[in-house]
């Protein structure tokens, strides 16, 4: 039976379900994430942003056929040309200026998960570094998805990160999502047991690694 990104799913639920089902996540649904932990977050994600950016320059140069160049392509300038733009913008919502930004160390937990994805990247293939950013370009989806499936989600005014919720919920982003995962499923679907048991492991990592990133923001460390 060929196999499915939800197979990648199912070989690591343990790390799935706490990275989707995180205490930030928890937190950020119900209103009651510290403002100062949800600044953390946010001016670490602007530098995630733009190693984020990296690896889809890195996807372009392993791209094998014109339309995996085009994609990487899209999604590099997306990034460089929109996301990055929006974050700033929504950044300065929360008192935090682009010349702050400019001017931030990377934190432990961004540097492991970006240089773990992009070394990734470098070692494998392209199927390797798709898998590696798989957990941030679906679990985002998911998370807000899973959000608006609990009764303790607060939206709207009542929650001071509704539009981080209304971000990822967005048709936009949820048929970014849908598209990743098949681009993902039609690549698995040739994999052997074997090959399918590394990504497995790349999987495994970089979920562990978005755990981390959470972790991060929710204790504020550096």
């Amino acid at each position: 039976m060929p196999y499915q990104f939800e197979d990648l799913k199912k070989a690591c639920a343990g790390e799935w379900q706490a990275y989707i089902e995180h205490s930030f996540v928890r937190q950020l649904g119900d209103g009651s994430l510290a403002p100062e932990a949800f600044r953390h977050y946010l001016k670490q994600d602007y530098l995630f942003l733009i190693q984020f950016a990296r690896a889809f320059a890195l996807a372009a140069y392993k791209s094998p056929t014109l339309t995996d160049l085009r994609q990487a392509k899209e999604g590099l300038q997306a990034i460089v040309d929109v996301e990055l733009d929006l974050h700033i913008s929504y950044c300065k919502e929360w008192g935090i200026s682009e010349e702050e930004l400019a001017r931030l160390p990377e934190a432990r937990a961004t540097l492991a998960y970006t240089r773990y994805v992009l070394d990734t990247g470098n070692r494998g293939d392209l199927l390797d570094l798709h898998v590696a950013l798989s957990p941030c370009m679906v679990g985002y989806g998911e998370i807000a998805n899973w959000l608006n499936s609990r009764a303790d989600t607060l939206r709207g005014e009542r929650n001071p990160y509704n539009a981080w919720i209304a971000m990822y919920e967005s048709d936009e982003f949820q048929q970014a999502m849908k598209a990743e995962i098949r681009w993902l499923d039609e690549r698995l679907a040739d994999v052997s047991p074997a090959r399918f048991e590394q990504l497995t492991r790349i999987f495994s990592d970089a979920t562990r690694l978005e755990i981390d990133f959470w972790e991060m923001g929710l204790i504020q460390s550096d």
